[in-house]
């Protein structure tokens, strides 16, 4: 039996659903909604109605989910509509633009007894899991330390759309919320963190560029910058090849360092001392675990269906993707009050 699913907003991200969504066999996209010319593209793309609004795709579908890819700021009014419907939702991530609609949703959820998992697709690559693997077994020893740069100048016409000048569509959430999330996926909750922002480049409203310290609960400290203007290899995307628009270089972007072993990452390799005395007396050797890249959009639609067909527990619930959307608002509460946040 197919899940019955309808597509809120027709841009970059809500293409990528729709065309994901061909290679899970469980899923049928039935409906798109976006009064903007993009929904009408992916509604003829995808040969399916098109509707102008979430409200009038809900009353004239017959729908078991809804995924919500619009803009950030206008994530709440369609999440919060299906559930009132009766449809369970993926709501692309960050959940919502403000902690006030993040725990709105968590509690609408969990009064209609629906699900809202959260697009923070990266933890379900294999690579991820097994970076959580090796950390959490204690593979690396104690974990001391991680060090992470997420770095990428886009292009000048990605900011010709006013709505990604502004806050919400920044660095911070939008890309490393990503970070943020599969941090505390791998290594734990965070307890406290330190930041500084910059808008020496643009000076629009949203950021060019933040730095924090990090400091999670099992003890371990950690270093991130994020910058949307500032020229580099080492992100995600680079690293993985995950998106053909960005070149692959290769990079790992992120050290995960304990008293044993050392972790690069996305690409995973381990340093480490081959059996003897773990310190700078001994040499350490590097070795390259191999891992598949996987097509992690349709796996999150796949889990989606499970979750709706009641065979699977959801994987990031609301209120986890509202614990990864508290740690990235404290960055601007950080670097606006110059004090350490405590989560």
């Amino acid at each position: 039996m197919t899940v019955r699913l309808g597509i809120v907003g027709g841009g970059v991200i809500g293409h990528r659903h729709a065309r994901s969504m061909k290679e899970v066999a469980e899923a049928e996209l039935v409906a798109v909604a976006d009064p903007a010319p993009s929904g009408q593209g992916l509604a003829n793309e995808m040969a399916v109605p098109l509707y102008q609004s979430t409200a009038e795709m809900l009353a004239a579908e017959n729908l078991d989910g809804v995924i919500v890819s619009t803009p950030t700021e206008y994530h709440a009014p369609p999440t919060l509509e299906a559930l009132d419907a009766g449809v369970h939702v993926l709501v692309e991530k960050p959940i919502m633009p403000t902690l006030e609609q993040a725990e709105a949703t968590v509690a609408k959820s969990e009064e209609k007894g629906l699900n809202v998992l959260v697009g923070h697709h990266r933890r379900y690559y294999p690579l991820v899991l097994k970076a959580r693997d090796i950390v959490q077994s204690g593979e690396l020893g104690d974990l001391v330390a991680v060090s992470g740069i997420w770095s990428a100048r886009k292009n000048k016409s990605y900011y010709d759309q006013d709505w990604r000048k502004k806050w919400e569509a920044g660095p911070v959430l939008t890309n490393l919320i990503h970070e943020m999330d599969y941090l505390r996926f791998i290594c734990g909750e965070l307890e406290s963190l330190s930041a500084e922002v910059s808008h020496k480049v643009w000076n629009f409203e949203k950021e060019d560029a933040a730095a924090m310290v990090l400091k999670f609960t099992n003890g371990a400290i950690g270093t991130f910058v994020v910058s949307d203007q500032a020229t580099s290899p080492w992100a995600w995307e680079f690293s993985t090849g995950e998106t053909p628009a960005f070149p692959k270089t290769g990079q790992n972007c992120i050290r995960f360092i304990g008293t044993k072993a050392a972790l690069d990452f996305p690409n995973l390799t381990l340093w480490h001392h081959d059996g003897q005395t773990p310190d700078w007396n001994h040499a350490m050797m590097a070795e390259e675990m191999q891992h598949n890249m996987i097509n992690a959009y349709a796996d999150q639609i796949a889990h989606f269906c499970a979750v709706i067909q009641g065979k699977e527990e959801p994987r990031i619930t609301a209120r986890d993707a509202t614990a990864t959307l508290r740690a990235t608002l404290a960055v601007f509460d950080a670097a606006k009050t110059g004090q350490r946040i405590m989560l």
